[in-house]
């Protein structure tokens, strides 16, 4: 990863700033974009993008730096003509303000749609400007809010040192892709935010997620449905509520999803830490899953397995399906948890987890004066090597 990035790093760069003529690439400028945070600049980007999209050979859309542009929810469709896309994002776009969003818009800001062999290149920002939408909903005179960033099948993705703020909702959503390299990014909105989550993926697979720093109001990274060969590593998450494998099976609906490496991250003041979450009355599997290397400071629940996850929203009724959570593994966890049941394994009653190993785990209250312990209701597996605090239920 750190080899795809430094290369796609200098390539762009050289290709940007090497003095090529106009032709090579195109810039929101010369479209029409006026770029002063105002003017409406929409036509100009989709402009410009069909051209670099239509291009025959690799070309760059640039986003100029030292501007501001408001663009309104739009989609960049693909197939492009060149197997290589390129977006270098030096300035700013904003997303209009919740008032001017018209009641036929989509429900996202910015879709990227069936462009294969697309790069986003920062250093650039994406404003969702999501203040407006937080105090409707806080208001409950809106019931949802939009997505900030879409990518719906699009494989060979790349999104690197890019800027996120304040989405109206989720930031950025990975549905349907395959090839998926994002690195280097910041994501940030403030507390009063809602369900800005940081990156969700769904239906996608072989997704690499790394080096990069998520602080917002919900789960950094959550993984969905349908989701395989996910690989995250070195995140730096908080506040918000941790690294989430679901939640899965809402509304007696099937699961699979498996092979889900988490690595070599840091949570600070989050709510969660390490979490599988599911709906009692599903089905299917969550297996293969691997958290490993990670250290929390101040996090309340460090450690969990819910199977009985209930947000409130539905009729949360027991049942006697569920997901079948299995071969998971919490391997080299450490740090400090603000509440005394560090360790939270609640499996289904009926259906159980199955191949659960922890092996060096130390987590302390953040208060030296209490001790922390487990809770273990149906879960199977093994602990071995200095675990702590003590699971019983694990042989």
């Amino acid at each position: 990863m750190d080899t795809l990035r430094a290369s796609l790093v200098l390539f762009i760069g050289i290709y940007i700033m090497s003095g090529c003529v106009d032709a090579t690439y195109f810039n929101v400028m010369r479209y029409g974009a006026v770029g002063n945070g105002k003017k409406d600049d929409s036509k100009a980007f989709l402009k410009a993008w069909e051209d670099t999209c239509g291009a025959k050979e690799p070309l760059v859309m640039v986003i100029p730096s030292g501007r501001t542009f408001l663009v309104k929810p739009m989609t960049f469709s693909g197939p492009c003509n060149s197997g290589s896309v390129y977006i270098q994002i030096f300035g700013k776009v904003i997303a209009p303000e919740m008032s001017s969003w018209d009641d036929n818009d989509d429900k996202s800001w910015l879709v990227f749609d069936s462009i294969d062999g697309l790069t986003i290149q920062g250093p650039g920002q994406f404003d969702g400007r999501g203040s407006s939408w937080w105090k409707c909903r806080t208001d409950h005179k809106c019931s949802r809010a939009p997505t900030a960033f879409v990518a719906n099948h699009c494989n060979h993705l790349k999104i690197v040192g890019v800027y996120f703020v304040d989405a109206p909702m989720f930031h950025i959503v990975i549905n349907g892709c395959d090839r998926v390299a994002i690195s280097n990014i910041h994501i940030t909105a403030p507390e009063d935010s809602m369900n800005t989550d940081g990156i969700h993926i769904g239906n996608s697979k072989n997704v690499y997620i790394d080096h990069s720093i998520i602080a917002t109001v919900d789960d950094c990274i959550s993984i969905g449905n349908n989701s395989s060969y996910v690989f995250i590593s070195k995140i730096t998450c908080g506040p918000g509520h941790g690294i989430s494998i679901g939640s899965l099976g809402a509304d007696k609906s099937s699961a699979a999803v498996e092979m889900i490496r988490v690595t070599s991250c840091n949570f600070i003041g989050t709510m969660n830490g390490a979490r599988i979450k599911t709906w009692q009355g599903g089905s299917g599997y969550a297996r293969d899953i691997k958290f490993e290397n990670i250290y929390f400071d101040s996090v309340d629940h460090p450690i969990i397995i819910d199977q009985y996850y209930c947000n409130g929203d539905h009729n949360c009724e027991t049942h006697k399906s569920a997901v079948k959570v299995s071969d998971v593994t919490f391997k080299g966890l450490r740090g400090t948890s603000t509440k005394q049941v560090a360790i939270d394994l609640a499996c289904s009653k009926t259906v159980g987890c199955t191949d659960i190993t922890l092996e060096r785990i130390q987590v302390k209250h953040i208060k030296r004066e209490k001790d922390t312990i487990s809770n273990c209701i149906n879960a199977h597996g093994i602990s071995q090597g200095p675990v702590s605090p003590p699971v019983p239920c694990l042989s």
